[in-house]
């Protein structure tokens, strides 16, 4: 009976130390995989299959030998969001995406670590590179104007400003994103707060009853709009250019008002304990190089960030440059977002 207990003992041990190599050796394998890509939280415009995603992992791959993979997060908030719920278990190497109303956030989350990108002397201006701060936590790789872009086949007359847009004529004819969950959303609260100050509440509440929807993010918002559900979108000065250049067409025009436009900055930044650190910087170096920038214009519709980057013919004789940038403060952005989401659930 003892025999038969020690070699029941005996086999029992064998079988934990098989089954412990066995799994230290899987866990060593799936490490030296994981060294060999690239992880980088995202959103579904930037890696859908006309945005610069496809382009850039092509020849990120060609020119480094590391898989890029890219995780779409729906939009930029989200991806930000689920940055944040992994902060104690990190997946992810970079997320992109952040912008200068949610850098501060970032920043205060403590998800980043600083990290210089090589070429960042081809930044341009300091009022775009140093909009992100100078830490390096977050690194811009391009920027635009927020704008409510105009479907001219509507019934319902052209705006002129954003007072313009509170008029009755234009009920339930705006389509809006969730500030929560996507930069432009949050973009165009910071646009309200910017012009209207301390009254952008009383602007909103004017605003309701115009808005038809509030979408999650900025391809949900803009494919209603450009499916006709309504006239007007917050989007981009350069619409009117993508217009011109894929459809030949002129019927959605980028409208500029007086009272100015807020500009939007996008960056990337480095996450706090990235599984390949390495691996990450030298993708956060290639985006900020001449040819992954120069793949921005025309898939991603946004400004290059990188000033040695040609911008297209389309750009000059068709997206309209707003003749004032204004700002707004983003701690007080990100307070009126909850009151104006309470304001919109009442």
């Amino acid at each position: 009976m003892r025999r038969q207990n020690f070699a029941f003992l005996f086999i029992s041990i064998i079988s934990v130390l098989v089954l412990s190599c066995t799994k230290s050796t899987k866990n060593s394998a799936t490490k030296q995989l994981r060294q060999k890509e690239v992880v980088v939280y995202s959103y579904d415009s930037f890696i859908g299959e006309w945005g610069p995603g496809p382009q850039i992992k092509n020849q990120f791959e060609s020119d480094t030998g590391y898989t890029l993979i890219f995780i779409n997060c729906g939009d930029s908030v989200q991806a930000f969001n689920r940055a944040v719920l992994e902060k104690n278990n990190v997946q992810a190497d970079v997320l992109i995406g952040v912008d200068n109303y949610l850098a501060d956030k970032a920043r205060s989350s403590d998800i980043l670590t600083p990290y210089k990108p090589k070429n960042a002397d081809r930044l341009i201006a300091p009022e775009i590179s140093g909009s992100l701060g100078n830490d390096w936590l977050l690194t811009p790789y391009d920027y635009n104007h927020f704008s409510f872009v105009y479907d001219t086949k509507s019934t319902v007359p052209c705006p002129a400003s954003l007072e313009d847009l509170t008029k009755s004529v234009y009920q339930k004819k705006i389509i809006l994103m969730d500030p929560r969950t996507s930069t432009p959303g949050l973009g165009f609260v910071a646009w309200t707060v910017a012009v209207f100050g301390e009254k952008y509440i009383d602007y909103w509440k004017a605003l309701k009853p115009n808005i038809l929807t509030m979408a999650p993010g900025w391809s949900a918002g803009y494919g209603l709009f450009t499916n006709g559900e309504a006239p007007l979108v917050i989007s981009y000065a350069t619409d009117t250019a993508y217009h011109v250049e894929n459809d030949k067409s002129n019927r959605f025009a980028a409208l500029l008002f007086d009272e100015g436009h807020i500009r939007q900055v996008e960056g990337y930044g480095l996450l706090k304990g990235a599984p390949n650190e390495k691996g990450a910087k030298s993708f956060m170096d290639f985006m900020l190089s001449d040819k992954a920038q120069s793949y921005l214009p025309l898939t991603q519709w946004m400004y290059p960030a990188n000033k040695n980057v040609t911008l297209p013919d389309c750009y000059k004789t068709s997206a309209p440059v707003p003749k004032k940038t204004i700002s707004a403060d983003p701690v007080q952005v990100n307070q009126a977002v909850e009151k104006v989401m309470q304001l919109l659930a009442e």
